[in-house]
This record gives structure tokens, C-alpha cells and sequence, in this order.
């Protein structure tokens, strides 16, 4: 069995070290230790490898909490240190950020970080009637795998929610469409935790009756969906309480529902909307576009700064949200939104928006490319670009930078997803 010298982590958190000319990819190796590893697949200029034995042992390595780690794909990174999984992250975005886009920022901001346990309040959970290996299996994808792990319990749950795997797989083995029951959104709230349930076929009277008496017993309130995201509907109770999250710092509260869209970690989200605001500096009298907007999480904060704000969304639901919030929030004097495909927008259709002082941009991981190459020469002073995809946020600062004259001020990590190689990143773009 081969052995290597571990040099470094890729952006997927996997040791990386050399052979007969190839880079090898090594699967739960970390930094200075020595190993041996069995290749799964050869390609020309790279192997991918599973670690069979740690032969010199990295100083940051730890015992992983989650009995399930190495099998669940959910979490990658449990073996190694917080801290340096929050390092290895930002070296992941500096890297990226030069050999994609020749950039290196002015400042590298402190990394934004909070709890690594009972951190997810929206996940979604893979379900399967297995009879080989002893009915429904509820938890997420294994690793390299479809096949779905059999979990009974998750330490990046909440802990009310990482409890009820095992009395989930009893519930959905129960009812009469086990095998049609393909699925489970997790959507915890400040007060509220909802379960989506995705029925691929009827219920009977008595599956209504099992799940109406394990929602009572659990304290979870149930949504099915039938069809599509907004297919989701109330089951019980009937009249659900509503789901929402707190922004304390800026006296706001956002109310979504179990299908929109919201940032995964509620409390690396409340640093994240402060380290934007802090950068982004919005004050009276300026106008501020907030650019894939959603239900208004970073809007609204502008909006309680005193600037005008105005969000842009795609989606037709969620702009609907972020007009509500406004009006819940006794903003919406200084809050508009408005529908437009950001992923297909011009200069003119930016030029429609009216003057604007400083822009934050939040987009899917796909990027905003069309709308950095549709800035003008009126394009905003400032821009705060927050990202969960470094790749693409190189690729857009490169424009801003190379072809539209701005500067990057500084930029840093969000660890968002502890234990796992997601780099979620806000950096500050200035005009020189």
C-alpha cells in the first residue's frame, strides 16, 4: 500500500500529496502526516484515495464527536480542529482568489465563527425503505454514495431535531406509503421546528392519525408537499405558528416559510449581517441596492441603518416575503423590492434602479457575473459582495477588479457550515 507526506488541504478538505508525478487526493489525511492510502479512481495527473493508516499523526487532528463520521458524506472536516478547519478555510479563499483572478486583498478580516454542534437549522434528509437492511433509513447521502446513511442521531442537528432520526425511521416505517416518502426538510425557527414531509402518494386516515400523534408527542409542527416547493402546506396543526428568526443587532425579524430559502446557521448569520453592515457603512440619505435580496436579511438591516434600500429578487415568492417583512418590520417607507433575473440583467436594466451610492451582492453559487459585467460607469462607490462559492466570487472580483476599476479592500471567512469544506466569504470592493 502506498505512503505519502500530506502537504496541504484542497477546497474540498482533502489531504494532498505526490506520486510518480500525480497529485493524490487523500480522504481524511491532514497537514505534515505521514499515511498510507488506497487509491479508488486513477485518472492521468491525479488519484483519488481513502486513508488506510495515519503513520505520523497531525497535532490538530481530533477524534470525531459523530459516530457516523466516514460514512455520512454531511460533514468532511470533524477530524480536524475547529480552528484549523476555519484556517485551512481562508487559505482555501486566498488561494483561490489568486490562481483564478491574480487578486490579493488589502486586509484578510477575522474569520466569522460560532458553535460546531447543533449549528444546522435547515437540512434535508434523504429517506428509503431498505428492507435488506432492516426498513426506512432517514438521515443524509452516504459518502461518494446514493445510498443514504443509517443514522440515529446528528450532532450538527439541533439536538431536539438530531433526536427524533430514530423516531422518524419508526414513524415513516409505520405508514402505509413507506416507500413513497422520499424525503424530509428540517426548517428550525427562533420558536418553531417544522417538518416537511414530500409524499410521492395519498395518506390513509391512519397515516394521518401516526403523524398527527408523533407531531403532538415531538412538539414539531407538519407540513406536506405534494408536488414543488410551494406545494408545501400546512398538516398540523392546521394553523401552524409561524416560523421567523431574529437579527437582535438591528431589531429585526424575518418570517419565511419551511420551503424559502434562509442561511442554513442562525448565529454565524446574525456576525455575517454585522461584518456586512460594518462594511458596507450604509447611512441616511444614500440609496443601497441589495442584489438576490431574498426575504430581505441583509435589506432589512441597511434599511434600520437609514439608508434607502432597494432588493432585487428573481424569484416572485420571495420578493412577496421581503415586501412583508418590510411592512412587519414598520420599514417599508424605506424599503422597495423588485423582480428582475439577475443572471441575465444589462447596464439598462441596472440604470432603471436609479442612482446608487453602494451595492451588496448575495448570490446563488453560481455567481453574479452578468450583473458585475453590467456595472457602468455610475456603478456604485462601494460594494460588499458576500459568497458561497470562492470560485465564482474570483471570477466576478476579477471583472470588478481587472475591467471596472474597482480595488479588493479586504475579504474573510464565514465558517457556516462547520465540519465541512464550505467556504461561505464576504469581501469589500472599492472604486479606486
Amino acid at each position: 500500500m502506498p505512503i505519502g507526506v500530506i502537504e496541504s488541504l484542497d477546497h474540498e478538505g482533502r489531504g494532498v500529496t505526490r506520486a510518480d508525478g500525480k497529485t493524490v487526493f487523500v480522504e481524511g489525511a491532514l497537514p505534515a502526516e505521514r499515511v498510507e492510502y488506497s487509491s479508488y479512481r486513477r485518472k492521468p495527473s491525479y488519484e483519488l484515495a481513502s486513508l488506510a493508516r495515519v503513520l505520523a499523526r497531525s497535532s490538530q487532528r481530533v477524534e470525531p464527536v459523530c459516530p457516523h463520521f466516514g460514512t455520512c458524506g454531511g460533514c468532511s472536516m470533524q477530524h480536524l480542529e475547529a480552528a484549523a478547519q476555519a484556517a485551512t478555510k481562508q487559505r482555501v479563499l486566498e488561494d483561490v482568489l489568486w490562481h483564478l483572478a491574480r487578486l490579493r486583498p488589502g486586509q484578510v478580516y477575522p474569520a466569522i465563527s460560532g458553535a460546531c454542534r447543533g449549528y444546522r437549522h435547515r437540512a434535508r434528509l434523504s429517506v428509503r425503505l431498505v428492507p435488506k437492511k432492516g426498513g426506512v433509513l432517514v438521515g443524509f447521502h452516504e459518502r461518494r454514495s446514493s445510498y443514504v446513511a443509517d443514522m440515529r442521531s446528528c450532532d450538527v442537528l439541533p439536538p431536539h431535531v438530531g433526536r427524533l432520526l430514530p423516531e422518524l425511521k419508526t414513524l415513516v416505517g409505520s405508514l402505509s406509503i413507506a416507500d413513497r416518502l422520499p424525503q424530509i426538510e428540517v426548517a428550525v425557527g427562533d420558536e418553531v421546528t417544522v417538518l416537511v414531509l414530500r409524499i410521492l402518494q395519498r395518506l390513509t386516515r391512519i397515516d394521518e392519525q401516526l403523524i398527527r400523534d408523533f407531531a403532538g408527542r415531538h412538539g414539531v409542527h407538519v407540513y406536506l408537499q405534494t408536488g414543488g416547493p410551494d406545494s408545501a402546506a400546512p398538516f398540523f396543526p392546521e394553523r401552524p405558528a409561524e416560523l421567523w428568526y431574529a437579527l437582535p443587532e438591528f431589531d429585526v425579524r424575518i418570517d419565511f416559510s419551511p420551503t424559502h430559502f434562509t442561511q442554513v446557521n442562525p448565529f454565524v448569520n446574525r456576525m455575517l449581517v454585522r461584518r456586512a453592515m460594518a462594511l458596507l457603512d450604509p447611512r441616511p440619505g444614500e440609496r443601497v441596492s441589495d442584489m438576490f435580496c431574498g426575504l430581505g436579511n441583509f435589506s432589512l438591516p441597511i434599511a434600520r441603518c437609514g439608508a434607502q434600500v432597494v432588493g432585487v429578487e428573481g424569484s416572485p415568492a420571495l420578493v412577496a416575503a421581503a415586501q412583508a417583512n418590510a411592512r412587519r418590520n414598520g420599514l417599508e417607507g424605506s424599503a422597495e423590492f423588485s423582480l428582475a433575473n439577475l443572471f441575465e440583467t444589462d447596464e439598462q436594466t441596472l440604470s432603471a434602479l436609479g442612482r446608487l451610492d453602494k451595492m451588496l451582492i448575495d448570490p446563488p453559487r453560481e455567481g453574479a457575473i452578468a450583473l458585475v459585467k453590467a456595472l457602468g460607469r455610475d456603478a456604485p462607490r462601494r460594494i460588499v459582495y458576500v459568497s458561497c462559492n470562492p470560485a465564482t466570487l474570483a471570477r466576478d472580483a476579477a471583472v470588478l477588479v481587472h475591467d471596472k476599476g474597482y480595488r479588493l479592500r479586504g475579504v474573510g471567512i464565514a465558517n457556516m457550515f462547520p465540519h465541512t469544506s464550505h467556504v461561505e466569504s464576504v469581501a469589500l470592493l472599492e472604486r479606486a
